[in-house]
């Protein structure tokens, strides 16, 4: 098989850069965390050079050409890892469950699938780091339980530092700054 046919009908695109994915569906109390943290890095933040702010919900196989055309990959989302709820998860590279059978979310087995069809397409970004919060409640409620509310800074400053890492300044706007004067601005850095 062809190196095109293996990548679909899709034609290869020039990397984007990082891709930040926001996981999870605000309808489920903490599976919301992920799109929580998406939105608090969109409305407060400003990245240069820019970062892609996704709210990949609950998508599953459709974020496989946005993953695969990435340079760098952080995803956002509630992870169950035994923990105490509100408590900080990273996972980078072998930690991602990718083949393992336990779900680290109600709709990781999608993601799951997802990775590891870009691992094995090869267009895995090399760098690729899920960032979450243990959940108290997955059930059907609007809104976060307070543990995970109030631990929500916690993860936006994990993702924060990680983009750092990865060399994207990371400038927080203030409310001055969502003028549209000021906020040009502050994108311009």
């Amino acid at each position: 098989m062809s190196e095109s046919a293996a990548r679909g009908a899709r034609s290869p695109r020039a990397p984007s850069g990082t891709l930040v994915l926001g996981l999870g569906t605000p309808l489920m109390a903490d599976d919301g965390v992920g799109l929580e943290a998406l939105e608090a890095l969109r409305s407060g933040w400003s990245f240069s050079p820019p970062v892609e702010l996704v709210d990949g919900g609950t998508w599953g196989m459709n974020l496989l050409g946005l993953i695969e055309d990435a340079e760098r990959l952080l995803l956002l989302d509630a992870i169950h890892a035994g923990r105490p709820a509100g408590s900080l998860v990273v996972l980078r590279g072998e930690e991602l469950p990718r083949y393992l059978f336990t779900k680290v979310s109600p709709h990781q087995i999608d993601l799951r699938e997802v990775l590891a069809l870009a691992e094995f397409r090869g267009r895995l970004p090399a760098d690729t780091v899920a960032i979450g919060l243990q959940p108290e409640r997955i059930e059907m409620a609007p809104e976060l339980s307070p543990i995970v509310r109030d631990t929500l800074p916690t993860l936006v400053a994990a993702a924060v530092a990680t983009l750092r890492s990865w060399g994207h300044r990371a400038v927080r706007i203030t409310s001055d700054d969502r003028t549209p004067e000021r906020a040009e601005r502050v994108r311009a850095g």
